[in-house]
């Protein structure tokens, strides 16, 4: 079943749920960075949370979700936008130990001190950005902490990755599946905190029964309540938008004098795109061409 998001409104209580499969893009990401399973697993979380905070931007835009640690992992990126365009990478992708089931199931691999951070696309050229510490060192629960600070807004978050089976073999992505639930402003708080605490017992095994079934069926699988409209959904998927023509829209950018040291020196440029592993060569003739161009601009 391909990824989805869907986006929904229980009319009567005035509370906003936001629903997303990512597993095909989680699959996707550990295999272009060839990730070990801790990285792979946290990455799939932050790419489930990336789609779910993009939907909540009121126009097209974009935001940039980051968590940094001092453990093995690092730290990981992802950038989301609000049309379900997602990609993501973790700073080491090769971490593989976790903890016990509990508390401590993410520590070996992010440590004991961080901060998770989110940077909203304003619009006109604007961004806002916030942090917090990291204090669970579970990303739903930081990012429950997140909306708590920085917006004031309490928020139930859910996340979680699920082993499968896939041609035969086990599949330690085999679902993964995130949502987010709010109150709008005139929200009913005390079913707000009801429904939360029945999410928070009965969200992993639902995902594990209903997903199969897609993003939808697994939204009223999860809120089975006749009020729930579905406000919006569109599918979700890991592409990146880098260009051989934006690696050298970027060395232009460096200036001619850069630009003729690097043809001296090193007579090619390369780079490599941390979200999609995507290795580009900008030849020595490319960079002349490039910087003839700039000077029949200058001229």
């Amino acid at each position: 079943m391909a990824d989805e998001l869907v986006s929904g409104l229980l009319k009567e209580a005035d509370l906003r749920v936001v629903l997303v499969t990512a597993s095909e893009l989680a699959r996707r990401a550990r295999e272009l960075h060839r990730s070990a399973t801790a990285s792979a697993s946290l990455v799939a979380e932050g790419l489930a949370a990336g789609a779910l905070l993009a939907a909540l931007q009121k126009s097209d835009s974009r935001i940039n979700l980051q968590l940094e640690c001092d453990g093995p992992l690092r730290g990981l990126f992802v950038d989301s936008d609000t049309t379900g365009v997602l990609r993501g990478y973790a700073k080491n992708p090769l971490v593989s130990h976790l903890g016990a089931e509990g508390t401590y199931h993410w520590r070996p691999a992010l440590g004991n001190k961080g901060f998770l951070s989110v940077m909203r696309d304003l619009g006109g050229g604007e961004y806002y950005r916030s942090a917090v510490e990291l204090e669970a060192f579970d990303l739903a629960k930081d990012l429950e902490h997140y909306f708590a600070i920085s917006d004031q807004l309490p928020t139930r978050v859910y996340l979680t990755v699920l082993p499968g089976v896939a041609n035969g073999a086990p599949e330690p992505l085999g679902t993964v599946a995130g949502l987010f639930l709010q109150p709008l402003p005139d929200g009913d708080q005390t079913a707000f905190r009801e429904l939360g605490d029945r999410l928070a017992r009965d969200f992993e095994p639902t995902v594990k029964a209903h997903a199969a079934q897609g993003a939808g069926a697994l939204l009223k699988a999860l809120v089975p309540l006749p009020d729930l409209e579905v406000m919006s959904r569109y599918p979700v998927s890991f592409t990146c938008g880098c260009s051989k023509e934006r690696v050298k829209r970027a060395l232009v950018s460096m200036g001619s004098e850069e630009l003729k040291d690097i043809l001296a020196k090193e007579g090619e440029a390369t780079a490599d795109c941390h979200f999609c592993t995507t290795h580009y060569v900008v030849t020595g003739d490319e960079i002349r061409e490039l910087l003839a161009a700039m000077s029949q601009a200058s001229s």
